[in-house]
């Protein structure tokens, strides 16, 4: 367990692998209102936030076989890195998220359709980004600033794989799971490794 390979997973062999091995872990990592919208049948949510924070407690949980999903594989590929830190150098991230297994066939289970926290943030940004040009050109030239900041707001998440805006839309009701998992519920929740 001290390898600290970066293994994709593609969603048909995610399926073989639910269906041949009983120690087999799937970690979303998503938010819980995420994993309440679409989840693949038999994960466990742990949202990235909790995971950081209470990574031993969540490794000692893990045995060998882990996948860890999200929707793009960035908060999946954050947490591996994390798990890695903690002696879990194994999981796997899969390609695709949840809807990429969805698609492929996977098991699923669906809740209350929302827009995807990715999907929120380019609307949001593309809205501010219109406002601002377009109220620059009718309203008042100064309100091209408003382009400016989020264009450099865009540059500072890509740059350092952060996002204040998903972090900001992330906390807005509609984003609100029913029960937001505590971390010893989240945690408590996967099955111990067998001895």
């Amino acid at each position: 367990m001290t390898s600290t390979t970066v293994t994709a997973l593609d969603p048909a062999t995610l399926r073989r692998w639910m269906a041949e091995h009983e120690d087999l872990v799937v970690v979303d990592v998503r938010s819980a209102a995420e994993f309440e919208a679409l989840h693949i049948h038999g994960s466990y949510n742990v949202p990235l936030p909790l995971l950081a924070e209470h990574t031993a407690e969540l490794a000692a949980r893990l045995g060998e076989r882990v996948v860890l999903v999200c929707q793009s594989g960035v908060r999946a590929e954050q947490a591996r890195q994390k798990l890695a830190g903690a002696g879990i150098g194994s999981a796997h991230v899969l390609t695709g998220g949840a809807a990429g297994y969805a698609d492929a066939g996977g098991d699923v289970v669906r809740g209350a359709r929302r827009w995807d926290l990715e999907r929120q943030v380019r609307m949001v940004a593309g809205s501010l980004v219109l406002t601002g040009l377009v109220g620059g050109r009718f309203v008042s030239p100064r309100l091209r600033t408003l382009a400016g900041i989020i264009g450099t707001g865009l540059t500072f998440s890509a740059a350092s794989n952060t996002c204040a805006m998903g972090r900001a839309l992330a906390a807005m009701p509609w984003n609100r799971a029913a029960a937001e998992p505590t971390a010893t519920a989240a945690i408590n929740r996967i099955p111990a490794p067998a001895a």
